[in-house]
């Protein structure tokens, strides 16, 4: 399409519409070679994590229920959808979306936090049709899921303080109050600052903060469903107290060894009968085996790509 307008004279006419469209052109080649180096990265890493796992053991563990595998899908994709709602309302963006937003959050656990971000910026400027001013929805989307999963974690840090207070499941109380003060130092910032940091309609930053919320509800819901379904010996009502609580330990920024804290919560409330190390070890190699899938399929598929564009 440039070198026909270019041929008939259109752009010559016009220098300005010329020089745009040639940056554009070379903003949409550094995008495409940013977003494959962080693909290079990814296989990389995923290269590194499959030297290293046992899958023997996990998939030894793994129920063959066909309503947990599709529970564990819903529940391994209620993120990248719910964002592609949020971009499919602000953008319009194709359905292909969905697959750059599960590379972005492969890309945080696999390599950096906020790295998947970064590609998916790259993704959309490689697409000029869908927005010419990407980064300020996805800092502004960005932000609010910080915001929204502060306030649910204070909110469940006041539900399960009498059992915090009680000094019974190993967290200690040093490290909560400063993780508190961290949460709501940042919460505070992001709320007085508001006016400059958010560039998007109040009505839009509602529409997202209200999904944020209903992905992280749902992730609870789903998480404590998949651990009732491996051990349905203990009921689904105390599997989501303690989905709530993983949570809740997950996101407090200055507590060392959650795992560790998660085992303890899970024996005070469950006994030592459960074997929820066992559980938690499945879990983590299974969402592990996924993200290498994920990250390796797409990786590829932008390497291919990519390629193809010079």
């Amino acid at each position: 399409m440039y070198k026909d307008s270019f041929a008939t004279g259109e752009l010559a006419a016009d220098p300005g519409a010329t020089l745009q469209a040639a940056d554009g052109i070379r903003n949409s080649r550094k995008a495409a070679l940013f977003s494959a180096l962080v693909s290079l990265a990814l296989l990389v890493a995923v290269a590194v994590q499959f030297d290293g796992m046992d899958f023997t053991h996990i998939v030894a563990m793994i129920p063959s229920s066909p309503l947990f595998w599709a529970v564990f899908a819903v529940w391994y994709l209620v993120g990248p959808v719910s964002e592609w709602i949020i971009y499919r309302r602000l953008w319009h963006i194709p359905v292909s979306g969905i697959g750059a937003l599960m590379r972005k959050m492969v890309s945080n656990e696999l390599l950096l936090g906020y790295l998947g971000e970064a590609q998916f910026y790259a993704w959309v400027r490689g697409r000029r049709q869908l927005s010419a001013a990407p980064f300020g929805a996805i800092k502004d989307v960005t932000i609010l899921s910080a915001l929204t999963g502060n306030v649910t974690t204070m909110a469940m840090l006041a539900v399960a303080w009498p059992l915090v207070f009680s000094g019974k499941i190993g967290l200690g109380m040093q490290s909560t109050f400063v993780s508190l003060g961290v949460v709501l130092v940042s919460s505070f910032v992001i709320l007085l600052f508001r006016q400059k940091l958010f560039s998007l309609a109040g009505n839009e930053l509602r529409f997202i903060a209200a999904l944020h919320l209903v992905r992280i509800f749902a992730k609870v819901g789903l998480g404590a469903l998949l651990w009732y379904l491996v051990l349905p010996d203990v009921s689904v009502e105390l599997w989501l107290v303690l989905s709530t609580l993983r949570m809740l330990v997950s996101r407090l920024p200055l507590v060392p060894n959650k795992d560790v804290v998660f085992a303890g919560i899970a024996v005070v409330l469950l006994g030592h009968h459960v074997s929820v190390a066992a559980l938690l070890a499945m879990m983590g190699g299974l969402v592990l085996v996924f993200h290498l899938v994920v990250g390796a399929g797409f990786g590829v598929a932008d390497l291919v790509e990519s390629s193809s564009q010079r």
